[in-house]
């Protein structure tokens, strides 16, 4: 059986320019590096799966080809050690790279550490390591990487150069997976890939993980209901299937529709973020200078477009801010299921009676 490479390993990045929703950052570095005035210990600190390993990796590489004077094909691999903090985080092993670090490199100029998860040393490790952090030899370069600054002491901190690592917009993951799927010759729907983007809450990895999962199942052809189906998501037909069930004002179709998507198995808190994102989407598809806000393909922003038409700016801010409401709400309550219906049955019902009937006859235009 041929070996399976999974997406995050087979597509990591090997140049600034192919790290995914990192500009500002890859850009300092290079301008850093182009200019000889890089920091002999850097931080890069964020949430997971967001380039911070693949940029030290692609730094470490670049740093002595850019200190040769002739061009070469060299990666001075053999100059660049990797340690992983989570399992050598013993004062011994800083010990180690204490004595390593006054041996200059045999070919290039510089030696790189990479501490990947360095916020798993122990304090004593720590303060071991402080003395070769404020004073390191010439030839040596640290770059440290982890998803919890917090844990990182002071003293550490203050002798880097701290590097804050976003999480990746759902637009520019949505971006990378079209071109993967394109590379890969796959038939998808945008829509699909945007609920990958989605479900990855911003972390690239988790995204190429859900994707090849999805790949998997799907057998090659990624529709947006299929997927939708498999990660227990909604997709954007379904909650305009929903809207549509709102705008008529129909309670009792809107609590059976509800109740149908709890038998899925939906998570409540999920369905109120979801139904939030599709108002918002209906508001900023009212107007062509606020479409491109929405981080969606150009079919979809056109369906919201036409549903948005009959729908009044104030039913839609009114709207937005019960949602809202019911959500900041959500934890507190005891009864979560009446709490979603209550919220549901408000919207059905909003501007259809009341002191609102009075300003607007409906919620229609």
């Amino acid at each position: 059986m041929e070996v399976f490479v999974v997406s995050a390993l087979k597509y990591r990045p090997t140049t600034f320019e192919e790290v995914v929703g990192q500009q500002s950052i890859t850009q300092t570095l290079k301008n850093s590096l182009e200019k000889d005035q890089l920091a002999q210990a850097l931080l890069f600190c964020g949430p997971r799966g967001v380039g911070k390993t693949s940029c030290a990796r692609i730094l470490a590489k670049q740093i002595n080809k850019s200190s040769q004077a002739e061009p070469t094909e060299d990666d001075y691999a053999f100059n660049i050690f990797e340690l992983d903090a989570a399992s050598n985080n013993s004062v011994e092993d800083i010990r180690k790279i204490n004595e390593q670090v006054r041996i200059p490199p045999q070919v290039g100029s510089h030696k790189i550490y990479i501490i990947d998860e360095a916020h798993m040393l122990s304090n004593q490790a720590f303060n071991a390591f402080l003395k070769t952090l404020e004073e390191p030899p010439k030839h040596v370069i640290f770059i440290l990487a982890t998803t919890e600054k917090n844990k990182i002491i002071p003293t550490v901190l203050s002798r880097c150069q701290v590097y804050d690592f976003k999480r990746i917009s759902v637009g520019d993951i949505q971006n990378y997976l079209v071109k993967i799927a394109q590379d890969r010759k796959l038939d998808f729907e945008e829509s699909a890939l945007y609920l990958i983007a989605q479900k990855a809450e911003g972390a690239l990895r988790d995204a190429l993980s859900i994707f090849d999962r999805m790949v998997s199942f799907t057998q090659g052809n990624l529709s947006a209901k299929t997927v939708a189906d498999n990660l227990n998501l909604l997709d954007h037909q379904t909650y305009a299937d929903l809207g549509k069930i709102i705008f008529k004002n129909d309670i009792p179709g809107i609590l059976k529709a509800y109740d149908g998507l709890l038998q899925r198995g939906i998570d409540p808190l999920q369905f109120i973020k979801g139904l939030g994102d599709f108002f918002r989407h209906l508001m900023l598809a009212k107007d062509s200078n606020t479409l491109a806000l929405m981080e969606l393909g150009e079919d979809v922003k056109k369906n919201y477009q036409k549903e948005t038409e009959p729908l009044s700016t104030d039913y839609l801010l009114d709207a937005i801010a019960l949602i809202n409401t019911s959500e900041v709400n959500y934890k507190s309550v005891n009864n979560k299921r009446v709490h979603v219906e209550l919220a549901l049955m408000q919207l059905a019902s909003l501007h259809f009676n009341g002191e609102k009937k009075k300003a607007s006859s409906s919620h229609l235009s």
